[in-house]
């Protein structure tokens, strides 16, 4: 990721993006579900459907925990704001109207296989990182950039394990879970 220089109020985002030996209806079971994300993220700790739902859907929540060492532990609710099997599958962070973030994974034929995208774009809503630009606002574009290289680092180890999973489930005929 190269210096943009941008701040929290800008809506910065990342996008990292993969090719998959596996048709798109295999990446999208693997996609939509969350309770898998844990094992592919060092950040993301734990997920729990809510309102007695038990995967992704349109306007559907889970909380996610997750544990960072500059920043600690949180907690946040999150809302399906994009459901479109097998394209995309979106969410957006704590306030759906003003959110902390919306991430969204995008799913498209191509060559025989799937290319994945993952998308990520920080704020309007604060956020735990807002608490840090506040302490230090001199080197708010310094706190955004660092952060938009962990995610973009992040999701790049994601979408890795997913075509992984993908790929092995095509050559073993089993879901490779």
């Amino acid at each position: 990721m190269e210096w943009t220089g941008a701040r929290y109020a800008d809506k910065p985002t990342v996008e990292v993006r993969t090719w998959i030996g596996a048709p798109p209806g295999r990446v999208w079971t693997l996609v939509s579900d969350i309770g898998l994300m844990p094992r592919m993220s060092p950040e993301l700790q734990s997920v729990e459907w809510l309102d007695g739902r038990s995967g992704a859907a349109l306007g559907a929540r889970f909380v996610g925990r997750s544990k960072h060492d500059a920043l600690g532990e949180w907690a946040t609710t999150s809302h399906v704001v994009e459901y479109e099997p097998p394209r995309t599958l979106a969410w957006a962070v704590e306030d759906p109207q003003e959110p902390t973030a919306i991430w969204r994974f995008t799913l498209e034929p191509e060559n025989g296989g799937t290319l994945l995208r993952q998308w990520m774009q920080m704020g309007p809503g604060r956020s735990g990182l807002s608490f840090a630009i506040d302490r230090m606002p001199d080197k708010e574009q310094k706190i955004v950039f660092v952060r938009m290289r962990e995610f973009e680092t992040n999701m790049t180890g994601t979408l890795e394990a997913i075509k992984k999973l993908a790929e092995s489930a095509r050559t073993t005929g089993e879901g490779g879970l």
